[in-house]
């Protein structure tokens, strides 16, 4: 059983879900160039989708607000696109910008004075439709998490076809250079500043270590800028650590609410038992880098930074699928073993388990054991943040949000101090370099005419969260 103030919810993204109506586009960021770039579309790294083409929420969102409430929803993480807020560069605003003997940011002041200058550059209209967005669900009673960052950044601090062909250094660079840290947390002050009143918590960034291991070590990701380094992603890992805790600092001036950050978090197993030593070590190269940095100040990856140390009040848990790994020579020592998990490439595991249209492999176990995981490493309230399956036919969904509710529910029953699960979607929406060819909504999507239809799992999702429970006839599923 959930407590009575548990919360079940959805989650979105700007730049996947607003779009779709003339007079909603946003082409002030580094997603809407990079989608359209020609050479990332003929040589297949993006579908070729274009995202305003899709979901409108920008415009239907008190209809989707109603559609999850009638799910039984309480709780929405919304996200703020910074390029709607700061279409032109905010670098003339001055702030206090303190570093160490290495260089790297060990403080940002931002006053009153640059918060008012901020809000003379920033885009009013912008300003007062997220105020709308987000009073119209506190209005239904609804829980906000206000989310600052998910991927995107504003194509004047990054241009990714540029650095792809140029180079960093060449381009308006993104997290490669530590301007990014300072304008971050000018917008994350100003964030805080114009939507307090209506936030109850705040996330800074939304799956930082996917932004650094996609972006600069997975070209096949078609996440940009596509720029193959070690350094180039180490670099980032520092920047988007560096970010998050100095923006921290800068909401926690403004705010009482909680400030969290989104982690990607996979379930890493060995494929045999005899190598359960090295998943756990491939675990915090895979989960933890940016989370151990913020928390105890000591990274794998970034190093000992005290001055990162202590900024986290809770852990939002994004969770999709395990991550099998075998041993293999260093400088890693472990490699990813094909046919499970994210890896599945087919219909079925090589264990014999569904897998979504992605090719992900639905592991419910998975999202118990990383609830634990993170509990014990942290000791952090936790949300489930992201949980669901591309899913076209509504086949898999229906006993996938029930098995993985029911570990949550499990994990809950062993002390984990989990306060929400929230659905990856509402609504179908475009997946990044994907498109729209992966659909996630609880809601199917007409992309022509913008309606939606309640696919019959969501009937499963408004059961579970109106009983607060897992009735026994849902169990089959």
């Amino acid at each position: 059983m959930f407590p009575r103030d548990f919360l079940f919810g959805f989650s979105e993204s700007g730049f996947q879900f607003e779009m779709g109506f003339k007079g909603s586009e946003d082409p002030n960021s580094d997603w809407w160039v990079w989608v359209r770039d020609f050479e990332n579309v003929i040589s297949g790294v993006v579908s070729g989708d274009l995202p305003e083409d899709g979901v409108g929420y920008w415009d239907l969102y008190s209809a989707d607000h109603e559609l999850a409430a009638r799910l039984g929803m309480n709780c929405a993480r919304i996200g703020v696109e910074w390029s709607r807020i700061f279409p032109r560069p905010t670098y003339d605003v001055r702030v206090d910008v303190e570093r160490d003997e290495g260089g790297n940011i060990t403080s940002i002041g931002v006053d009153y004075r640059a918060l008012e200058e901020l809000d003379r550059v920033a885009s009013r209209e912008a300003v007062g439709r997220y105020r709308s967005i987000l009073g119209d669900w506190r209005s239904r009673g609804g829980i906000v998490i206000v989310n600052l960052n998910h991927f995107t950044l504003p194509l004047w601090l990054h241009d990714p076809v540029a650095v792809r062909r140029q180079g960093p250094g060449r381009a308006p660079s993104g997290w490669l250079s530590s301007s990014a840290v300072v304008e971050f947390a000018k917008y994350a002050s100003y964030i805080a500043w114009k939507f307090d009143d209506l936030a109850d918590y705040y996330s800074t960034l939304n799956e930082p270590t996917i932004i650094y291991i996609a972006g600069y070590l997975n070209v096949k990701s078609g996440f940009p800028p596509g720029y193959i380094s070690f350094d180039a992603a180490r670099e980032a890992a520092k920047n988007l650590a560096e970010a998050h805790a100095r923006a921290y600092e800068a909401i926690k001036r403004i705010s009482k609410k909680p400030v969290g950050l989104i982690n990607a978090t996979t379930a890493v197993e060995p494929i045999s038992p005899d190598h359960a030593e090295l998943a756990e070590i491939a675990s915090s190269i895979i989960n933890y880098p940016i989370l151990d940095a913020v928390t105890t100040g000591k990274s794998m990856i970034i190093g000992e930074r005290r001055d990162l140390a202590g900024k986290l009040d809770w852990i939002g848990v994004n969770y999709y699928s395990r991550t099998v790994i075998k041993p293999d020579t260093p400088p890693l020592g472990f490699k990813l073993v094909e046919g499970y998990g994210f890896n599945c490439g087919g219909v079925t595991s090589l264990a014999g388990r569904r897998c979504s249209d992605f090719g992900w492999e639905v592991y419910p176990e998975g999202l118990y054991k990383v609830l634990l995981e993170v509990w014990r490493r942290y000791g952090l309230e936790i949300i489930v943040t992201e949980n669901g399956v591309a899913d076209k036919e509504d086949i898999i969904r229906p006993g996938f949000i029930a098995s993985h509710m029911a570990m949550t529910a499990k994990a809950l029953e062993e002390g984990v101090k989990v306060k929400g699960y929230l659905h990856w979607a509402l609504t179908d929406n475009y997946e990044w370099a994907q498109g729209f060819r992966m659909r996630f909504g609880l809601a199917k999507v007409d992309y022509e005419s913008k309606k939606r239809k309640l696919r019959p799992s969501s009937l499963i999702f408004k059961e579970i969260a109106e009983n607060r429970g897992i009735p026994g006839e849902l169990e089959y599923v």
